[in-house]
């Protein structure tokens, strides 16, 4: 992978955060979770060609943005590890989320998990969260580990390195029917 490539990776990525922390108004405490094909980044098929490069270049785009904001980064693991998500134990305790016993590889769990177990203070591994907003780069399908309401985000970045980005935002269910108000205004 070339340097150049590599910065690519970083800058869509910390573009892309940036717009969805904005556009989600998330604050200190919340979840953002990032699902990764390597493989995908990298012009690859999803699984096949696993790149810590292409991963780490994502992590140093993505990272900064959610640190500035004291936002946790949850990184979802590949299939062979049922989706787990990679985060930081203060987070896990934080949220009351149990941990599991695995440590993820490139080839189980897959290059981006790996990449933020290796860089975060405390990881550990946990089955399931529900996350305030999150990126979906090269169709990794990270709704499950995301708070009802998802909404989905158009950000002014659709692919990172060669993978199709997705995003979304969480809001919270509008309950109540016709004679429900939903703002103080209201």
């Amino acid at each position: 992978m070339t340097e150049q490539a590599k910065q690519e990776i970083t800058r869509a990525a910390r573009q892309a955060a940036a717009e969805l922390a904005a556009t989600a108004g998330l604050r200190k405490g919340d979840v953002f979770v990032v699902g990764c094909s390597s493989s995908e980044m990298v012009g690859g098929q999803i699984g096949r060609d696993s790149s810590l490069e292409a991963a780490q270049a994502l992590y140093e785009g993505i990272a900064p943005v959610l640190a500035e904001r004291g936002v946790w980064l949850a990184a979802q693991c590949c299939e062979h590890l049922n989706r787990a998500l990679i985060v930081e134990r203060a987070a896990a305790e934080a949220y009351g989320w149990e941990e599991v016993c695995v440590v993820p590889r490139p080839h189980a769990g897959g290059s981006w998990a790996t990449t933020c177990w290796k860089r975060f203070a405390h990881p550990v591994a946990v089955e399931a969260i529900r996350a305030h907003a999150g990126m979906d780069v090269g169709g990794t399908l990270i709704g499950m580990h995301l708070r009802r309401v998802a909404v989905p985000v158009r950000l002014s970045v659709d692919h990172i390195g060669q993978a199709i980005l997705l995003a979304a935002r969480t809001r919270p269910k509008l309950i109540g029917g016709e004679r429900a108000k939903y703002t103080e205004e209201d």
